[in-house]
């Protein structure tokens, strides 16, 4: 059915899905535990930081986070025990593996989302692609449980680009598609990524929050009237321990840096800031000539929502100009970092006013390092 000599080989993005947990954390509720855990460990620890030995922690406030990053709140999945000072991170009860698992669970809400917006059930997708920076486990794949809950009969699989995940995924995706190994594939990121945040450390503890995403990537031949054309994807990898997590299967190994705080996240934050900007704003611009656009006539840019800083610089060397947020959406206020589904967060909720002939771009970029950029068409 995928080789339908009817197929055009044309990617188009049908349709996207999303996922909200209920569960909201203020920037507000966040410091106020966090400077609770920081005056009780300088109490316990009092005598050790008189003679030196230790350095004191320092209290965050909710001023130092909105300017660092623009954050003002997050969605998660276990909002009581991350702000009890002692335990700071999600819980819930453990599954059995006849129960679907938690990170399927989301990517399902947002995968039926995407089929239903784009009029599709199960027997017309062909694979499923787990794109994401925050796995459940190694093995099974996520993707084949997803494939699984949804009743779809093809294959699938996970990847992991950290925060280029998605846009990854999709130019894979597309590629099945050119390819006509396939006529319609879903990419789906469900992120939980308060896992993998160290909520005590003063300097990251806001970035990120809970989500989950799926984009629905069809041939042009089979999508829905309205939808935007894929003109063309660029992917790029440069090596960097700049932003890094040491948790795996291995750690076992060397027991002595078991629960070390590099089992976590860990960035060099102004590194990453001044590395990773130049090297996406480079290659939108390079890859846009190539493509025969012009950077500074998109319409919108969907970015990664990571830092407001960043985005703001980013737009300005791409469209020449100051992005007002008609132009560069965020949507990183109100959810966080929400690792490779953020880009298509801002796409979900900010490309129907768009008019047809409309161009823009999803771009995404991260630990890797990593960036991934999709342009787009609209079609109406």
């Amino acid at each position: 059915m995928s080789h339908d000599q009817n197929l055009t080989g044309r990617p188009v993005i049908s349709s996207t899905g999303l996922f909200t947990p209920d569960e909201t954390i203020t920037n507000e509720e966040l410091v106020e535990s966090f400077n609770r855990y920081v005056e009780r460990f300088n109490t316990e620890h009092a005598e050790a930081i008189e003679t030196g030995e230790i350095e004191p922690l320092q209290p965050s406030s909710v001023e130092f986070i909105e300017k660092a990053s623009g954050i003002k709140a997050r969605h998660v999945m276990a909002k009581e025990p991350i702000l009890d000072p002692a335990i700071m991170a999600p819980r819930w009860p453990e599954r059995s593996n006849e129960e679907l698992s938690i990170l399927a669970e989301i990517g399902v809400k947002a995968a039926r989302q995407a089929l239903e917006r784009a009029g599709r059930e199960a027997a017309d997708v062909d694979a499923v692609l787990c794109a994401a920076s925050n796995m459940e486990r190694p093995y099974p794949a996520m993707a084949i449980e997803i494939q699984q809950e949804l009743g779809i009969d093809g294959f699938g699989f996970d990847m992991n680009v950290a925060c280029s995940s998605a846009t990854f995924g999709i130019q894979t995706a597309a590629d099945y598609i050119r390819s006509g190994n396939a006529r319609s594939v879903l990419v789906v990121s469900p992120e939980i990524t308060s896992g993998h945040l160290n909520w005590r450390d003063r300097d990251s503890h806001f970035i990120f929050g809970d989500v989950a995403t799926a984009v629905l990537v069809e041939d042009a031949a089979v999508a829905p009237q309205r939808h935007w054309d894929i003109l063309g994807t660029k992917l790029k990898t440069v090596f960097s321990n700049n932003i890094r997590n040491n948790f795996g299967f291995l750690n076992r190994a060397s027991p002595e840096g078991e629960g070390t705080a590099d089992k976590l996240f860990v960035q060099e934050g102004r590194k990453v800031f001044k590395e990773v900007v130049p090297m996406v704003a480079e290659m939108i611009v390079t890859e846009a000539g190539k493509l025969g656009l012009d950077p500074q006539a998109l319409r919108r840019l969907w970015l990664h929502q990571a830092n407001a800083g960043m985005n703001r610089l980013i737009a300005h060397r791409v469209l020449g100009h100051e992005a007002n947020a008609d132009e560069s959406p965020t949507v990183l206020d109100t959810y966080a970092n929400t690792s490779s589904a953020g880009s298509i967060i801002a796409f979900h909720k900010h490309n129907e006013d768009l008019a047809e002939g409309d161009t823009g771009l999803i771009c995404s970029f991260g630990a890797g390092y990593s960036a991934g950029a999709v342009f787009l068409r609209k079609v109406a």
